[in-house]
Formats: structure tokens, sequence, C-alpha cells
């Protein structure tokens, strides 16, 4: 027997989210079955706290090479064109730490989604093989949260020691039923809001939805308003030059440019290990910059970040913005 609850998203309403199901049974240590959110509960936007803005960041040279070895006074940040104070920094090629709150900030928390409709029967064996490499070769993040979708939402969490568990579900499973993408996204989002390091999700889909509540401008509206930085390993069976593949690869461009991570379009086993190495060393040369924006006001606005460094010929690449709190008579009873 399954259980199914109903999640109301800070913002929007999430779909129906299962905990376990006959055919793909959750591990024991699967997160449990939640009760249903009041229908009455306010629907905001999420947003960042006033008090500290967390911006993780890559920067390559000319050559397309990682550099890792920057300090804050390397970097200038604004908000919406204005210059902020950097108040803590940390970067992960540092094992020393650059503050007390290096591990927090630094920790990594990892989501995996993974699309089991029938639009991805033709590419399963691929996908499940994509997953499992890239599983292997990530550090252990503190906690793996998964999510399986279908028409269905399924989620578990897993800890370092128990993803030999994932390894043999992820093979066990088969593709069937429409694609709700765009909600397993939302469910996830909702669920990273929970963390405090660094949140990564990497999606392995075709990139269609066939079956979500959530639209695609709102769906934008939440990733761009979460921290989560999200790489899309796009599968596609047949041609990529149809139509349906190309508005597909372009929804999954959008959702890694948003956020400051990466798209990849794999066409054979032999593609993946240079693409897990591009995003394994991303996650190896990250910075993480928090600053108190001088922008007081609780007015939900969408804020515009900006990150460069000093050093000529570097890009910087990071998240376009975050969403300022709503007033506080509209907040009232969210969670923030």
């Amino acid at each position: 027997m399954r259980f199914v609850c109903a999640v109301t998203l800070i913002g929007w309403m999430v779909p129906t989210v299962l905990i376990g199901a006959p055919a793909d049974a959750a591990p024991a240590n699967a997160e449990p079955a939640e009760s249903p959110a009041p229908a009455s509960e306010p629907r905001t936007r999420f947003t960042n706290a006033l008090d500290l803005v967390k911006v993780t960041v890559t920067v390559r040279d000319s050559k397309g090479a990682l550099v890792t070895n920057l300090s804050a006074e390397d970097f200038v940040l604004s908000e919406e064109g204005h210059a902020e104070d950097i108040a803590l920094f940390a970067r992960a090629a540092d094992p020393e730490g650059s503050f007390e709150d290096r591990e927090k900030a630094l920790t990594l928390d990892l989501g995996l989604l993974m699309d089991t409709s029938s639009s991805m029967e033709p590419v399963l064996r691929l996908s499940q093989q994509a997953a499992i490499r890239f599983l292997d070769g990530v550090p252990r993040s503190r906690d793996l949260l998964t999510i399986f979708f279908d028409r269905d939402i399924r989620i578990s969490r897993y800890d370092s020691e128990h993803q030999q568990g994932l390894f043999e579900r992820i093979l066990s499973t088969r593709g069937a039923d429409v694609t709700a993408l765009y909600d397993a996204i939302t469910v996830y989002l909702s669920r990273a809001e929970e963390a405090q390091g660094r949140r990564v999700a990497v999606i392995f889909t075709d990139g269609e939805d066939t079956a979500s509540t959530v639209r695609f401008p709102e769906l934008i509206d939440m990733v761009r308003a979460s921290p989560v930085t999200i790489y899309t390993i796009g599968l596609h069976a047949g041609a990529p030059t149809n139509l349906r593949a190309m508005t597909a690869s372009a929804t999954l461009r959008k959702l890694a440019d948003v956020t400051g991570g990466g798209a990849f379009f794999p066409t054979s086993y032999r593609d993946l290990p240079a693409i897990y190495e591009r995003i394994l060393e991303d996650l190896g040369a990250q910075y993480v910059l928090c600053y108190e924006p001088e922008n007081k006001a609780r007015d939900g606005k969408f804020r515009k970040l900006k990150v460069s460094v000093k050093r000529p010929g570097l890009r910087v690449v990071h998240r376009e913005g975050y969403f300022a709190p709503e007033p506080a008579a509209s907040a009232a009873g969210s969670d923030r």
C-alpha cells in the first residue's frame, strides 16, 4: 500500500507526492508520509531572509579553466547596481576555510531527480547508467534527496552509508506514464529550502512535460527565488533536431542558466565521463559569498545580482538574483 499526501509549496500548490510504492519500494530510511497541508495556507513565494544573502559562484579563465585561488578582495558584488560588502566568504578548494561557518556554507546538499515516464523508455538504460556513474563519482553529500517522477512523484532521502541501495533502486526503474517534470522540480525546491549548505540538483530527463500543474513561467520564478544550482542531463530518443526535442532542450538550458549551473546532452555512454568531470570540477571550485543587503525593504520584488572579479579575462557564473521577502502582512503565517 502506498501513502499519498498533498503538500503546499510556499507560493504555489505542490502536486500529489507519493512516499513509497509497491513496484518501487522506498528504503528503510525514506521520509515518512506527511499530513495534508491546510487548504488555507498563504500562497507566498520563496524568499531569502533579508539578514544574509548567499551566492554560489564559479570562475573560469579565457580558456575555460576553473580559477580556485581567489580571495574575497578579488570579488565585486552588487545588488540592483549597488555595491554590497561581502560579509562572509568561503571556497571549496580551501581545506582550511575562510570563516567559522565554512562547513555549513560549503556542505553539499544534493538532489537527484530521475524521469521515469514512458517518453524516457528508449533511453532509460543510458539514464540509469548516467545516474549511477554520477553518484559513484560525486563527493559524499551530507544528505541526498532523490525524486523519481512520472505522473507520480516519489521522494526518498539517503545518507552516505546507504547509497548502494539507491544504485539498486535506479537499476530497477521502468519507464511508464506521463511526465510531471515541473511539478517534480517544484517539490524538490520546497524540500531544498530546509538545507543550509550548497544546494545542487542534477536532473536526468528528456525535458518534456506533459502532466504538471505548475506552468513553466511559474517554475522559472520559483527557480529564480531559490538558491539551488541546477545541472540538467538531457537524454533524447530520436533526432535532437526535431521541434519537440529542441523545445525540451531549451527548457533544460533555461533552468541551468537561471541558476548558474549547466545543461548537457549526452548521446551515448561515452559522453558521460566528460560531463561528470565538468560538474564535479564545478562543485570542487565553487566560492560562497554572503552579504547583508543595504536595501531592507520587504517588498517581494526580484533583485538582480552581479558578481565580477577584479582580475581581467575571467568569467563568473552565478544565479541571476533572488526575491526579497513579502511585506509583513502578506507573509504572516508563512515559513519565512
